[in-house]
């Protein structure tokens, strides 16, 4: 991907206090996820497969796909203790495809509206 078009991208996702951006990162072992209302420049909620809250259920789960999706789910329930009802997914460049579709499985069964 050029990189013209992934800034062509982020600039029309942008993440308000209403409505903020769910925004993924993979890497080649791990996958995290954060929660960032753009307006006021705040990461409102953030969580990774390695964060200590979820190791457990992680380690449960297997695959990487499935640690994407426990990931989701967590990173859903963390936005409803907030208050936070709504999101736009920004898969960063990514395929929507495996772990990234899988995460966004997770948060949508977790009760986050995209």
């Amino acid at each position: 991907m050029a990189k013209t078009q992934k800034i062509r991208r982020k600039k029309r996702l942008f993440g308000t206090p209403e409505r903020p951006r769910l925004v993924v990162f993979r890497s080649i072992k791990h996958i995290s996820g954060q929660i960032i209302d753009d307006a006021n420049q705040r990461t409102l909620v953030g969580a990774a497969d390695f964060s200590k809250e979820i190791a457990d259920a992680c380690k449960k789960a297997g695959s990487p796909v499935e640690v994407s999706k426990v990931l989701g789910e967590f990173l859903a329930k963390k936005a409803k203790e907030n208050k936070i009802e709504q999101v736009v997914f920004d898969r960063n460049g990514y395929k929507y495809h495996g772990r990234v579709k899988a995460l966004a499985d997770g948060a949508r069964e977790g009760g986050l509206k995209f």
